[in-house]
C-alpha cells in the first residue's frame, strides 16, 4: 500500500462536475489499494473575487483579516471534494490548514510553515478515509489564520508530502507538466519529461506558472519528489527531482517570461559607501523581493540605482524609499510598468559558453533592446519592453532548437 499526496489547482476544481471528476480520480487511487491525501486550491476565480469584494469595503484590507477572508475559498473546495467522495459511497473527511496541524509563522499573506504535525492526517487515512485538506493556509501558535501567498497550495502539498513521509506526490493542473515555455505564448513548446530542482526553482520564480517557486525550494530541501501532471488525461507529467549527470547534456531546459515586473530608479544618488546598504535594507524590511540590480556609473559624485520588482510592490517601494530618498540626499525615487523579464534556464550552461551571446544576438537581430542583465550559473534573465516580450520569447526558444517535434 502507498502513501499519495494529491494537489488539484484551481482550473481542475473550477466547478462541480470539475470536483466530481477529481473525486473519480481519487476513489480509483484509493480503490488501486492506496492511502490518499489530497490538497486543494479554491476553485478558479474565486480568490480574486473574494480580493475585489474586499477592496469594495476597504481601499487596503487588513493584511489579518485578508487571510480570514482568502482562506475561506480553499475550505468550501474541500467540502464540496469530500461530499463529491461520499456522494460515491466513500469514506472523506475534510480539514482546514490548522485542523491538519499545519503551523507557520512570519507575516500575513505571506507567511511560512513553521512545522506540521500530522496526527490527525494519519489517524484518518488508518480509518480507511481520503483526506481532503485545505492548501494555502495554516495557523499561527497564538492562533491566527494565516495564508502562504499566491499558488500557496503547491507548498501546502509538498510540505504534507514530506510530513507524511508519502511514496508519491503527484500536482496536477491545467496542463500535462513543464514545457519548454509557456504554450499559450509558444505553441510549439515541448514538454520536458523530467527536470532537476534547480532548473525547476529558476523556471518558477522567473514566470513560469506552473508551480510556485517557494514549493519547489522546498521539495529540494526536504528531497520530495513530485510530479507535475494534467487532472484532465491520464498522460504522464514532467517528474522533479534532484539533479542527474545527464541533465547536464540540455544546455537549455526552458525559457520563461514574467510579464508582472515593475522597475523602481533612486535617481541622483551620493555615490558614498553605505548609501546602497540603506536602501536595499528598507526594501528588505518591507518584505518585497527585488531581482534585477543595476547601478549606473558615477558622474559627478552621483549615480543611480534601478531595481525590479513585482509589479503588485512597485507603489510600496516608492513609498517606504521616499524617506531614504530624502535622508541620503537622492533626487528622486520612481517606479514605471510595461517592462517584462526573459530569462532561459539550464543546467547545462555550466559547461557550455556561448549561451549568453547566442541569446543577445537573437535578440538584436530580432530589434529588442536590452535594459538590465542578471545571472547565475544555470540562468539568464533580461528585462525588455513589455510589448516585445512573446516576440523575444518566441525567437530565443527557438534560437535554442526547443521546439517540439
Amino acid at each position: 500500500m502507498a502513501l499519495i499526496v494529491q494537489k488539484y489547482g484551481g482550473t481542475s476544481v473550477g466547478n462541480p462536475d470539475r470536483i466530481k471528476n477529481v473525486a473519480q480520480r481519487v476513489l480509483a487511487t484509493q480503490q488501486a489499494g492506496n492511502q490518499v491525501v489530497v490538497v486543494v486550491s479554491a476553485m478558479s476565480g474565486v480568490t480574486d473575487s473574494l480580493i475585489k469584494l474586499a477592496k469594495e469595503v476597504h481601499p487596503e484590507p487588513p493584511e489579518r483579516e485578508m487571510d480570514v477572508l482568502l482562506a475561506t475559498g480553499e475550505q468550501t473546495t474541500i467540502a464540496l471534494l469530500a461530499m463529491a467522495l461520499q456522494g460515491l459511497g466513500a469514506k472523506a473527511a475534510s480539514l482546514t490548514g490548522a485542523q491538519a496541524g499545519i503551523v507557520t509563522f512570519g507575516l500575513h499573506t505571506k507567511a511560512k510553515i513553521a512545522n506540521i504535525t500530522p496526527k490527525r492526517v494519519h489517524e484518518l487515512l488508518d480509518s480507511g478515509h481520503a483526506v481532503i485538506i485545505a492548501g494555502f493556509q495554516g495557523e499561527t501558535p497564538d492562533g491566527h489564520i494565516t495564508t502562504l501567498g499566491r499558488g500557496g497550495s503547491d507548498l501546502s502539498a509538498i510540505a504534507i508530502a514530506a510530513a507524511v513521509k508519502a511514496d508519491v506526490c503527484q500536482i496536477y493542473t491545467d496542463v500535462d507538466g513543464v514545457y519548454t515555455a509557456d504554450p499559450r505564448i509558444i505553441p510549439d513548446a515541448k514538454k520536458i519529461l523530467e527536470i532537476s530542482y534547480d532548473e525547476m526553482l529558476e523556471m518558477a520564480a522567473l514566470g513560469s506558472k506552473v508551480m510556485q517557486a517557494r514549493s519547489v525550494e522546498f521539495a529540494k530541501k526536504f528531497n520530495v519528489v513530485f510530479e507535475v501532471r494534467s487532472s484532465f488525461n491520464t498522460n504522464p507529467g514532467t517528474i522533479v527531482k534532484t539533479e542527474t549527470s545527464k541533465m547536464e547534456d540540455v544546455v537549455i531546459r526552458g525559457v520563461a517570461v514574467d510579464k508582472k515586473q515593475a522597475k523602481v530608479t533612486i535617481a541622483g544618488v551620493p555615490d558614498k559607501p553605505g548609501i546602497a546598504a540603506k536602501v536595499f535594507k528598507t526594501i528588505a524590511d518591507a518584505n518585497i523581493n527585488i531581482d534585477v540590480i543595476v547601478q549606473n556609473v558615477s558622474a559627478n559624485g552621483l549615480t543611480d540605482i534601478s531595481f525590479t520588482v513585482g509589479d503588485t510592490d512597485a507603489a510600496k517601494s516608492v513609498k517606504v524609499l521616499q524617506p531614504i530618498v530624502k535622508e541620503v540626499g537622492a533626487r528622486e525615487v520612481t517606479a514605471t510598468g510595461e517592462i517584462a523579464k526573459l530569462s532561459v534556464v539550464g543546467i547545462g550552461m555550466r559547461s557550455h559558453p556561448g549561451v549568453a551571446a547566442k541569446m543577445f544576438e537573437t535578440l538584436a537581430n530580432n530589434g529588442i533592446n536590452i535594459g538590465m542583465i542578471s545571472t547565475s550559473e544555470i540562468k539568464i534573465s533580461v528585462i525588455i519592453a513589455l510589448a516585445d516580450a512573446e516576440k523575444a520569447a518566441r525567437a530565443v526558444h527557438a534560437a535554442f532548437g526547443l521546439a517540439g517535434k
